[in-house]
Parts: C-alpha cells; sequence; structure tokens
C-alpha cells in the first residue's frame, strides 16, 4: 500500500467511525422510540421492519444506478442519503407513516455503503489477510458503536422522555454530516471499478443459499431480540443501548480474532459451527420464560442476547468465501451486492411473518423456526468446498 493509498484509508476508516457512533445512537434508541412513542405493536413491529429492509431488497438496482460512479463517491452518497433520512425523522416526530418513509431513507444510505465497504477493505491488504482487513474494519465500526451505544444512557441519565430522544437525533445528524465531509476527501485508489448492473453466476449458488438462511435468522434477532426484552421484561431504553454497548465493545477484539480464526481454520468450518451454537441460542429465547424463574430468565435472554450479536462476526467467513471464489474485485463487489439482496429478500418476508407467528402462536414458535433455520444453514455450508488459490 502505497503513502497516499494508507492517507486516504484512514480518511475511510474515520467516516466508518463516524458513521459507526451514529448507527449506534439510532439503533440504541429506536426500538423504545417505537414501542414508546409510535407505540408500534410486536405485528406492526415485523410490518414496519418490512419497510425498513425494503431498500437492501433493491441494492442491486439501486448500485446499478451508480455502476460507472467510483467507490469513493460511493460512499458519500450513501453518507448523504442517510443524513436527509435523520433530518427528516426526526422532523416527522409521532407521525408514524411519515416517520416510516424517512427511516427507509436513512435505510437506503446504510444499505448502499455496505458492500462497497467491505470490498474497499478486503483489497487495500495483501492475498491471505482478507479475514483480517474485515476484522479490522468490525473493529472500528465497534468501537464507534461502543461510544453511541454508551452515550444513550448518559443521555436518558440527565434528559428523559421525547427531550432525550431529541437530544439523540441531532448528535446523530452531527455525525453523519461529519461522515459525509471526511468522505469528500476520499479518492479512489486501485484500479476503476466497473460494476456490472445486476450479477449473478452459478459458481455462487451456495452463496446465494446461505444468504437466504443468514438473511432469515439475522432478521429474526435483529428486529425481535430488541422488543424480547421491551415487552416481555420492560427493559429500558437505556439498558438496551448499554447492553448493545457492552456487545460493541467486545466485537473490538473478538472481530479481529473472529477475523484470524477465519484465516486460520477456514471459512467453512465458520460458517458450520456459527450456526450450531445460533440453534441453541434460539431455544433459550424461546423457552428461558418456561424454564426458569422471571429474574434468572431475563439473565438468560440477556446473555444470548450479547452472544447472537459476538456471532454476527462470523459472517465475515461469507465475503471471504465469495472473494476466493471470485475472479476480480469487480466480480467479488458484484456478488456481495447480489448476496446482500438476496439477504433482504427473505429479511422483509420473515420481518412480517415473524411478527404474526409471535402475535399468533407465541414467541416459542418464532424461535423454534428460527432454529430449525440455522440448522439447515449448518446443513448447506457442510457441503461447501474450500478453494485454493
Amino acid at each position: 500500500m502505497t503513502t497516499q493509498q494508507k492517507h486516504h484509508y484512514k480518511y475511510f476508516l474515520v467516516t466508518v467511525l463516524f458513521f459507526g457512533i451514529a448507527t449506534a445512537l439510532f439503533r440504541g434508541i429506536l426500538d423504545n422510540y417505537l414501542a414508546e412513542i409510535l407505540q408500534v405493536s410486536k405485528a406492526n413491529r415485523g410490518i414496519l421492519e418490512f419497510f425498513r429492509e425494503l431498500p437492501g431488497l433493491f441494492l442491486v438496482v439501486l448500485l446499478a444506478l451508480f455502476y460507472r460512479t467510483p467507490e469513493n463517491r460511493i460512499l458519500t452518497i450513501g453518507y448523504v442519503i442517510a443524513f436527509i433520512g435523520v433530518v427528516g425523522f426526526m422532523v416527522a416526530g409521532e407521525n408514524l407513516i411519515p416517520a416510516v418513509i424517512l427511516l427507509m431513507v436513512w435505510s437506503t444510505g446504510q444499505h448502499l455503503i455496505m458492500p462497497v465497504r467491505q470490498s474497499f477493505m478486503v483489497h487495500s491488504v495483501e492475498k491471505g489477510n482478507e479475514g483480517k482487513a474485515l476484522g479490522t474494519l468490525r473493529s472500528f465500526q465497534s468501537i464507534g458503536q461502543v461510544a453511541g451505544y454508551l452515550i444513550v444512557p448518559l443521555i436518558f441519565f440527565f434528559v428523559s422522555g421525547i427531550e432525550g430522544y431529541h437530544i439523540s437525533f441531532y448528535l446523530i445528524i452531527a455525525l453523519v454530516g461529519c461522515a459525509v465531509l471526511f468522505s469528500l476527501r476520499l479518492k479512489q485508489t486501485g484500479e476503476k471499478i466497473k460494476r456490472q448492473r445486476i450479477y449473478f453466476n452459478r459458481k455462487y449458488n451456495k452463496y446465494y443459499l446461505l444468504q437466504s438462511f443468514y438473511g432469515a435468522r439475522k432478521q429474526v434477532f435483529l428486529t425481535f431480540g430488541p422488543y424480547v426484552l421491551i415487552l416481555m421484561y420492560s427493559t429500558s431504553a437505556a439498558t438496551i443501548a448499554t447492553l448493545m454497548g457492552i456487545c460493541a465493545a467486545l466485537n473490538i477484539f473478538i472481530s479481529p480474532q473472529i477475523g484470524k480464526i477465519i484465516d486460520k481454520i477456514g471459512y467453512k468450518k465458520v460458517m458450520v459451527g456459527d450456526t450450531i451454537i445460533l440453534f441453541f441460542v434460539c431455544l433459550v429465547y424461546g423457552f428461558a420464560h418456561h424454564v426458569f424463574s422471571p429474574d434468572v430468565a431475563y439473565i438468560a435472554v440477556v446473555i444470548v442476547f450479547i452472544l447472537d450479536r459476538l456471532l454476527s462476526n462470523a459472517s465475515m467467513a461469507g465475503s471471504v468465501y465469495v472473494k476466493a471464489l471470485s475472479d476480480d474485485r469487480e466480480e467479488m463487489t458484484a456478488t456481495l451486492t447480489t448476496g446482500l439482496s438476496i439477504d433482504h429478500l427473505i429479511s422483509i418476508f420473515i420481518a412480517l411473518g415473524g411478527g404474526l407467528i409471535w402475535e399468533h402462536f407465541g414467541i416459542e414458535m418464532l424461535f423454534i423456526s428460527a432454529g430449525v433455520m440455522a440448522l439447515a444453514n449448518s446443513a448447506v455450508a457442510l457441503t461447501v468446498k474450500v478453494v485454493k488459490r
């Protein structure tokens, strides 16, 4: 890596840090804001998540609009869209429909950044260190998340109610604005990327299938994990944010280690082991309140809440798998984009169905379904062939 590349690499990591803080702040207050201010029920939470995930579904089409645009400019565009979204979400106040629309705008900015960010990282290092590079990216995101999640309880310690949410929104706006400014200083390094508008290839079929299962299990935990704590155990916004901050703090150290493990033992073993552990996480989420006393059940759910977020680091194995199969950088970026769209295609229907399952059949059936998907994921991962180049 040249001196100029290192210089822009640092600016890139600064934008990751600022946006990580902003995202954590938003995520830390969102579920409680939906439940307390917008009065969103568990069934409607799934419907709302359907709309929030729609930008991920159309990510292939979205990036097709910028298929001649260099990666550094796509990052800037993504940050600007997210900035518009969070400003509008705050202005929408307690009006549900405008809030949902602006939440989609915020989500569009987030999803636009995701595949480009990963591609930038893995092509900035020497071959054989891709897992470590992704671990570094996750670490910077986690550092930002620790700061963001810890800011939430500090805000609500001094200010409660709607005022606390407004202060949080002002901080998020300022942080995303900083990310926009630093991203403007990025210049495209390395070869120019020309992305294909829509990319499918038979050699990635198993990756597409794994992304389908990953999207399903991720959506159950991302959408309904916090709602379990809020609705069943009356957990406050400050506590939810603190738990997420703990997860992010642990990820600062665990993400690079998981990246090194992927490099050492291979992506296949990591993909299989991750989903086997996840099956037992599902059982605790769904049945802790039957097996334990309320206090012990709460502690058990908190533990698996944290464990689930640590396990999410194993998704890096999928990116390394794609890198092993791909012939060049353009193909990898296009494949990751397609994978994210498949992930979100499944996610939006899981969000809709998950809320209805919880509402009509109970939390047990919701997490039994998630556990079955985790085992199916493991079965597919076992059939993956390790590619050596």
